[in-house]
């Protein structure tokens, strides 16, 4: 499914990715019994110009590979992501270098915020909540 050609070009079947990757994991995330591709690349976007990691989900639509959603936020600074318990797990970093893990469910076009799992805190015990 996710091949890498070399160090800063991957593709998703045949939908090429020229970003470096660094996390890839699928789910359900949109509920509807198949599952997504959860792709975390680093690039620039037009509202934020600055390099970061990126949350990119993908879905098949008549065999080909589609692109569900293609975020540019998901609160702070994001740092990872794990798909658990039909929610996208977050952790992010604020601007005073305090973790916080939270849960998002897909809601019509996009990941809505539900909960924090764990706010403010350092980084060790984030990934813990992270893991969960």
């Amino acid at each position: 499914m996710l091949s890498k050609r070399h160090d800063s070009l991957y593709y998703l079947n045949e939908w090429r990715l020229p970003y470096p990757v660094y996390q890839f994991q699928t789910g359900d995330v949109d509920g509807d019994g198949h599952e997504e591709a959860l792709v975390g690349v680093i690039k620039s976007t037009r509202f934020y110009p600055e390099k970061g990691r990126r949350l990119f989900i993908f879905h098949l639509v008549k065999g080909k590979v589609r692109p569900l959603w293609l975020g540019s936020k998901v609160g702070g600074e994001l740092v990872d992501f794990r798909f658990a318990d039909g929610c996208v797990r977050v952790l992010n970093r604020d601007s005073l270098g305090r973790y916080s893990v939270s849960a998002w469910k897909w809601k019509d076009f996009g990941l809505q915020f539900q909960h924090y799992l764990v706010e403010r805190t350092r980084q060790e015990k984030a990934i813990e909540y992270l893991q969960k």
